[in-house]
C-alpha cells in the first residue's frame, strides 16, 4: 500500500457528514484523518469485521457486497467520490454489514473510531449530519425492501438503473451513461433476481432503444421510457419529452 498522502481540507466540501462546519473545524477533521491509495480489487473491510474505522471516498468507485448464509451475494450500494461508507456501523459500535471492494484505483480518507467520537463530541453539527445520513440510508433500504416485496422484476431493474443514474450519471452523445463499470451480475444482485432474467430484460430494452450496454457500461438512451417502466405508467409516445 502506498504511503499516506497530504490533503487540503477543501476535499471535505460536499461531504454531508461535514456540511456546515467552518474552516477551523474542517482543518481539525483533516488532522484526525489518514489518507491512502487503494488499488483496484482491494477489500477495504470485510463483512463481519469489527467496525473500527470510518471511511470517505475521494476518487474511484467502491461497492458494498453482502453475502447471505447460503452464499448468495447482494450488492447493497455503490459508493462514489464524496461519499462516506462504513460509518453507520462505527456509530452503532457494531460490525461492518458487508465487504467494501474497490472497483477501481481509489483514494480514501479514514478516521479511527476514537477520533470520530472526539469529533462528534466536539462538533454537534457532525452528529446531526450523521443522523441525517443514517436516516437517508434507512429510507433507501426500506424502499428497496418494498420494491423487492411488491414490484415485478422489470420495475425493480428500472428503479435500480435510475438510482445509479442519479448517483453517477453523466451526459453522453446518446443519452445518460452510468459512469462506472456495471455488470449484469451486479444488477441481478441489486434487484434480487438472476443473471438470466437481467440479461433478458436488458436485451429487450436494447432492442427497443431504451438502453445500450457493452463492456460493463450502460447508457440510458430513453430515460423517460425507463421512468415510465419504473413507475408502472403508460409508455410515452415516441421521443416525447426526450
Amino acid at each position: 500500500m502506498a504511503a499516506p498522502i497530504a490533503l487540503d481540507p477543501a476535499v471535505l466540501h460536499g461531504m454531508r457528514l461535514f456540511a456546515g462546519l467552518d474552516a477551523p473545524a474542517l482543518a481539525e477533521v483533516i488532522r484526525s484523518a489518514q489518507t491512502r491509495r487503494v488499488p483496484k480489487g482491494t477489500t477495504i473491510f470485510a463483512q463481519g469485521d469489527l467496525a473500527q474505522t470510518c471511511h470517505a471516498l475521494i476518487n474511484g468507485r467502491i461497492k458494498i457486497v453482502q453475502t447471505g448464509a447460503d452464499g448468495q451475494q447482494v450488492v447493497v450500494r455503490f459508493i462514489g467520490p464524496g461519499e462516506m461508507f462504513g460509518t453507520a456501523a462505527v456509530f452503532s459500535g457494531g460490525r461492518y454489514p458487508g465487504d467494501a471492494i474497490a472497483m477501481a484505483d481509489c483514494v480514501e480518507i479514514t478516521w479511527p473510531a476514537a477520533s470520530m467520537t472526539e469529533l462528534l463530541l466536539g462538533h454537534p453539527r457532525i452528529a446531526l449530519n450523521a443522523l441525517d445520513i443514517v436516516g437517508t440510508r434507512l429510507q433507501e433500504v426500506q424502499n428497496r425492501l418494498r420494491e423487492m416485496s411488491t414490484e415485478k422484476v422489470e420495475r425493480r431493474v428500472a428503479h435500480t438503473l435510475l438510482r445509479l443514474v442519479r448517483q453517477a450519471g453523466r451526459r453522453v452523445e446518446h443519452g445518460v451513461e452510468i459512469a462506472f463499470p456495471l455488470s449484469r451480475q451486479d444488477i441481478a444482485e441489486m434487484t434480487g433476481t438472476t443473471l438470466h432474467t437481467v440479461s433478458r430484460i436488458l436485451s429487450a430494452w436494447e432492442t427497443q432503444g431504451i438502453v445500450e450496454s457493452a463492456r460493463q457500461q450502460i447508457v440510458i438512451r430513453r430515460p423517460h421510457v425507463l421512468v415510465a417502466i419504473a413507475e408502472d405508467l403508460p409508455a410515452p409516445t415516441a421521443d416525447a419529452g426526450e
